[in-house]
């Protein structure tokens, strides 16, 4: 089956939910696209019990799509730029300590008390474990998904600063998870990644990717400023976004960290001294659609993807087991930063809970739980990731504007 036929089915399903979830449903967009597609799952899955089997055509339309592929290396670069096109650089600037502490201290911690509880809780529910697939299991799920964030947090109310936050911490702490990853699957497959390897991989992929979106975002920048036309305008930051990720790929670099850079610096310094305001309008309309349409594709995916993961009493049983533990240490790495800078500044009420609760697991943690070799350890910690980004977006993703009320 071709390209063009499986995104027409992806595009139409889309459409039909997203009808659907405006006149009857009413939840948030992605939130309601994505539970029909469980559901439309579940039954599928159900039909040979009727004497209707779909599931060959089913599977042969899932196996033409490489989700971890379509999320890392296509949606993500569109989605992380549409989202920093819109954060404002003073206010990221002034919440930069607890964003970088959070982005990278509290990942680096999170992915080994993570590592270490896996190590000991499986093995004890019947399945076995290597300590370095229980930290690579700790790298994939402890990122929070700025997609997902973004996603469902811009219709809930946050106050601004901890929105900020939030979201700040989400659209960097994705370089840090990539490097943990890469490392611990180099030990996985090798047996053994040196320090200095490690600190080489950090600087080229964050520290790397960073300049890289410095550089191209100040280009960009450039030629903006030399133009007053809003379609060239549009083309220069769609090439920015597709040409920049590539680039990044090519040199080894981080591309998610490289396009948040080039959308901070383009929808701040660009937005103010580069832009008409008829062509921040058209902009603006442009990216917000590129944004609402590949959230809408991928948690339809996310919800498809029940057809392909292999059911697992055990690691389901894990997966429901993860959820508290996941949500106790996300908020010890929240309160840890806060505990040490409150003394410095000031936070908004229920700050801890609101960024504890607000962590929220997506499409990421799939997709890398999905670029693991094949393998039953493989299988499983896809499942177990699974139940822990589906409990997050639900339920966490549908509660987290009553939280933020309470405290309002």
């Amino acid at each position: 089956m071709s390209i063009i036929t499986i995104t027409s089915i992806l595009v139409t399903f889309c459409a039909i939910f997203s009808y659907i979830n405006y006149r009857f449903i009413k939840l948030p967009t992605t939130i309601g696209i994505m539970v029909m597609a469980l559901v439309v799952s579940s039954l599928i899955m159900v039909t040979p019990l009727f004497g209707i089997d779909i599931l060959p055509q089913v599977h042969e339309i899932m196996s033409g799509i490489d989700f971890s592929e379509a999320l890392l290396h296509g949606m993500l670069s569109f989605l992380l730029f549409a989202g920093a096109l819109h954060v404002d650089w003073k206010t990221l600037r002034n919440q930069k300590y607890i964003i970088s502490f959070m982005a990278l201290v509290g990942t680096v911690l999170s992915t080994a008390l993570v590592g270490v509880v896996v190590y000991h809780l499986f093995p004890a529910l019947g399945f076995n474990i290597s300590f370095i697939h229980a930290l690579l299991f700790g790298a994939l799920i402890s990122p929070t998904d700025p997609i997902a964030v973004m996603a469902i947090l811009k219709k809930a109310g946050v106050p601004k600063t901890l929105e900020t936050k939030v979201v700040g911490e989400s659209l960097f702490n994705d370089g840090v998870a990539v490097v943990i990853f890469l490392a611990l699957l180099g030990i996985a497959a090798h047996g053994e990644v040196s320090a200095s390897h490690i600190a080489l991989l950090f600087v080229e992929e964050a520290i790397g990717g960073a300049v890289l979106g410095g550089v191209l975002g100040y280009i960009a920048f450039v030629m903006l400023r030399s133009v007053d036309n809003y379609q060239v305008e549009i083309f220069l930051t769609l090439a920015l976004v597709m040409g920049g990720y590539e680039l990044a790929s090519l040199l080894h670099t981080s591309g998610p960290i490289a396009m948040v850079v080039a959308g901070l610096i383009v929808g701040n310094v660009g937005r103010s001294k580069a832009m008409s305001d008829h062509t921040k309008e058209n902009l603006d309309n442009f990216w917000e659609l590129i944004d609402e349409f590949l959230n809408a594709i991928l948690f339809l995916l996310l919800g498809f993807s029940l057809l392909i993961i292999e059911f697992n009493q055990t690691a389901l049983n894990a997966g429901l087991l993860m959820i508290p533990i996941l949500l106790s240490i996300r908020y010890l790495s929240v309160i840890l930063p806060v505990t040490i800078l409150k003394n410095f500044r000031s936070f908004s009420p229920g700050a801890v809970n609101i960024l504890t609760w607000g962590g929220l697991r997506g499409g990421i943690s799939v997709a890398l739980a999905l670029s693991l070799p094949a393998s039953e350890v493989r299988d499983f910690i896809l499942l177990v990731t699974y139940c822990i980004v589906m409990f997050s977006i639900i339920v966490q993703g549908l509660s987290i504007g009553t939280l933020v009320r309470r405290y309002s």
